[in-house]
């Protein structure tokens, strides 16, 4: 198994926006095959700092997700929000793997 966990620096202004953003990628990354573990938005301390862990059975299925991910209409359409309502100023993404 991988896990991918992303760190947000978002726009504490467009929370909402993020939120939707999120919302839309839960659904998208268990539809492509992996299990999505949830966004988790500031509530105390930072205020423009979110995170995010998704998983897959493994790295392969990670890269088959990527691929179809660039060319699904509605994973497409969330990264177009994000975009457009500029709610996350950078990420970064790291690969993880669970302690059995």
């Amino acid at each position: 198994m991988i896990s991918v966990h992303l760190r947000y620096e978002i726009d504490p202004d467009r929370i909402e926006d993020f939120e939707e953003y999120g919302r839309r990628w839960v659904s998208l990354v268990n539809r492509l095959g992996g299990t999505h573990h949830g966004y988790f938005l500031p509530s105390e301390g930072d205020s423009d700092i979110a995170y995010a862990l998704f998983s897959f059975p493994s790295f392969a299925a990670y890269e088959q997700y990527r691929h179809a991910s660039a060319r699904d209409p509605e994973c497409q359409e969330a990264v177009d929000l994000a975009r457009r309502t500029k709610c996350i100023r950078r990420y970064e993404r790291r690969f993880l793997r669970p302690l059995d």
